[in-house]
Formats: structure tokens, sequence, C-alpha cells
């Protein structure tokens, strides 16, 4: 693939910020809590941001099994009247946000996932379903999603989830060969995926996304070629493919996973070139980074027109605004702040049994922060950093303030990545498969840590 150089994936293509947020998530501390976090709702009641609509997200925790790549906050159980326990949480957390927001506050946006939302049952589904409709106005033309794993349903159940509202799923697929599927404990079928497939479009989804992993256990180029024909064949209207990062001291599961039939990192390299190839050649648009999508979808059709955003569910057609995260570990936005939630159902059940928010640490962001988020958001969603308008929300002069930063681009200028002209940063076709390295070098937090990183070296 001549138009993505190898050197280039393997210079930039590495582990850093997706962006959902800014600052980003392991930049939040303890200092911001519970108390904080009722401020922020506070000073949102008081402001002109309190009719705009939300987003909410739904965590869900369990998985019947656990798949070794994993990096996900779960909790592997076989025990399914769990889920009605957490049910009876989501309901308290619930009433926190509607006392405090007001009742039946719009939202264009919802999404369940976790975990596996599908571990529940359809009675629990329904009435989670009705509890959210009942707190929340859903908004005609809501984009409601929910991840799936094909293992977990049936043409029955997809039906009854359209029933419910949701109108978008996704599925996670990782690799359809079965010797891979083995070594990561995800056994699934294609037969079986491209039932659900057919089932998701006679019922007719207005959006089926598929989740691929390259870089797991055993994958050869010859392997996941094979893969990639069936996930093309399939024609998922969306795609995701992520990059498999072995962390096995950070997470546990990862242990399971041995570490020689892990691809070397050039065949790593190789197979992520040949997915976006792939990917191309079968007619799929690059939204950005790992993301692709048919031209006739909502998300390729939002590019197109500069209407792409970005938060905690990624690339969205949903304006920005704030977010209601509900269930262990889910982080919510409100104006300037992050807050999340207690990672551990003990912690998060004890907070809400005490009628407190189970907020355990989050971030108001400075102005400076806000700054380089406007700034890092355009180059991750429009492609376009345009000096003028972040002056005119900012009330700075983009080329002064973010001196440092355009000398620090002049390399991947050079690199084809973007264009820099005296009013704006251009992000280039080359540059939006490595947009959050463009996205990255106004990152205050970030660079610095590099900085600290460098001169640590140096002594």
């Amino acid at each position: 693939m001549q138009f993505l150089p190898p050197a280039l994936l393997d210079r930039l293509g590495s582990a850093g910020p997706r962006y959902t947020s800014y600052p980003t998530a392991d930049r939040f501390v303890e200092a911001h809590g519970p108390e904080q976090h009722l401020q922020a709702l506070v000073q949102r009641a008081q402001g002109p941001g309190k009719v705009a609509p939300l987003s909410v997200y739904v965590h869900v925790p369990f998985c019947e099994s656990l798949c070794y790549y994993c990096a996900c906050n779960k909790i592997v159980t076989k025990h399914h009247e769990r889920g009605a326990e957490y049910l009876k949480l989501l309901d308290a957390e619930i009433d926190l946000w509607t006392r405090n927001l007001g009742s039946r506050a719009a939202v264009s946006q919802l999404h369940f996932g976790g975990g596996t939302p599908t571990f529940l049952s359809d009675d629990e589904l329904s009435q989670l379903a009705a509890r959210l409709r009942d707190a929340f106005e859903w908004l005609p033309g809501i984009e409601a999603s929910i991840e799936i794993d094909p293992r977990t349903v049936t043409r029955a159940r997809l039906a009854h989830l359209q029933s419910l509202g949701f109108n978008r799923i996704s599925y996670g697929v990782q690799d359809f060969d079965p010797k891979v599927q083995q070594a990561v404990h995800r056994v699934q079928p294609f037969e079986q995926v491209a039932q659900l497939m057919r089932d998701a479009r006679e019922l007719g989804f207005a959006s089926v996304n598929m989740d691929l992993i390259c870089g797991l256990p055993l994958q050869t180029a010859q392997s996941f070629a094979k893969t990639l024909a069936q996930v093309v064949q399939l024609r998922p209207d969306r795609i995701a493919l992520y990059a498999y990062a072995h962390l096995p001291t950070r997470f546990k599961a990862q242990r399971r996973i041995h570490t020689t039939d892990i691809p070397a990192a050039d065949v790593r390299l190789q197979l992520h070139a040949d997915a976006i190839a792939a990917f191309l050649a079968a007619g799929y648009e690059h939204i950005g980074m790992d993301h692709f999508a048919l031209p006739g979808d909502a998300l390729a059709q939002a590019k197109r027109q500069g209407r792409l955003h970005r938060n905690f569910q990624g690339y969205t057609v949903q304006p920005d605004g704030d977010l209601i995260g509900l269930g262990v570990s889910a982080i919510s936005r409100v104006g300037p702040t992050f807050a999340q939630n207690a990672k551990t159902i003990e912690e998060y059940a004890d907070a809400l049994a005490q009628g407190q928010w189970p907020v355990v640490r989050g971030i108001a962001s400075t102005r400076d922060d806000l700054v380089r988020r406007s700034a890092i958001m355009a180059l991750m969603c429009q492609g376009r950093l345009d000096f003028q308008a972040l002056a005119d929300a900012h009330l700075i002069d983009p080329k002064v303030y973010f001196a440092q930063e355009l000398e620090a681009l002049a390399s991947q200028a050079a690199d084809g990545l973007v264009q820099i002209s005296d009013q704006a940063v251009d992000v280039t076709p080359l540059g939006w498969f490595f947009v959050r390295s463009v996205a990255a070098v106004f990152d205050r937090h970030l660079q610095a840590d590099r900085a600290r990183e460098r001169y640590s070296k140096i002594i």
C-alpha cells in the first residue's frame, strides 16, 4: 500500500490518546468528586446550556464469558440475577440526575455499552428502556445504539431491541478465523454473524457497525485477508478497526494470551495496512483514525458536510453537548467538567445507598484546556484548524498562542500529513490516518509528559 508508508505507521501509528475528550480521562483527579460534580450541575441549570439536548451512555459491565483481549471494565459471571440488582442501582443514579436536571430533559443520543448490554434479559432491557423514557424525553430522530455480542442474540432479540427504540447496533466480531477465535476465547462462526446481519437488514436498522481487531494472537496476513473479505461481503454500514495492545500487567485477562502467538510488529503493520486497503477498495470512506463508513451512512455524510463531532461514543453526527454517564466507570460531561463513576459495583452501590453521586474522579477544564479542546476537536472532526474561527471563539491570536505547536507541526507537514498556511492547518488525506498524532501536538498535558521523559533520560 504505497500511499500509507509502513515507516509512518510504525512511527505515528502507536498507542496514544483517542481524544474522545480533552483533557483525556487519564488526567482526571480524585479532587474532583461528588461535590464538584453537583456544583457543575447547578451552574448548568443557571446557564443557557440547560436547554441543549443531552447524550446518555449506559454501562452494563456483565459478560458471560471472558474474552482474553478485552481491556473494558467488565464483570464475568453466569449469574444473570445480578442484572436485576444492577437495574436497581441504575434507577437510583437516574433519580439523582432527574432531581438535578429536572424531569424530561431532552436526549438526542443514547448508547448502551459494556461489558455486554445484551447480558440483560429482554424483560430487563424493556424495564431499563422504559425507565429512561420516563426520566428523559427521547427526541424525534434520536440515535439509539447498543453494542451486541453476536453469541447473545437471535432475530427475535434484535426485533425486541428495535421495538424498544434502538435503531443502530454494533456487532463485536474482532476476527472470523476459528484459530484466532479460540486463542482469544471468543468463538462465533461466520455463518452466525452473517445470519444476524441479514436479520438486522430485514428488520430495518438504520446502521450496523462491526468491530474488528488486528494484531490478535495467531493472526496472519492470509487469515486476516479472509476475514476482511468476509466483512466486506457482509457490508456493514460502519467498521471500527482497532489495533490490539498487549498490556498483561494492566489487564489480567490478557495474561492468558501466549506472547509468542502475537504477530510481530512488522506483521501487525501489514495487517493494518491491508485492512485499510481492503475497506477503501470496497468503497468505504475513511472517517478518521480507525473508523470507516459506506458513503450513504450518516457518519460519512456528516464528514463530507463538516458536521462531524466526537464524544465518548467516538465519532458522531450529534452536536457537541453534555453527556450523562450511567453505571460503573461511566464518564459524564457537564459544561467544562468531566466526572467518572466508581469502577467497582461495591463502591458504586455504596455511594448510591447513601444518596450520593458515585463520582470518584474528574476534572474542571481551564481556559487553556478549552482553547486546546477546540483545536484538537477541529482537527479530529473537520480536519481543519481555522485560525480565524478559533480567534473569534476564544479571543486569541492562534498563531501566537500556538507558536510552539505550529513549529512542531513542521515535521508532520514534511511527512505530508498536514498543510500549514496563514489561514489554517489542514489535514491531508494521508494525515487522516494519523489524525490523533496531529492532534496530540496541541495536547499540553501529553507534551509536558514527553518533555519530562526526555529530561529524565538526559539525567
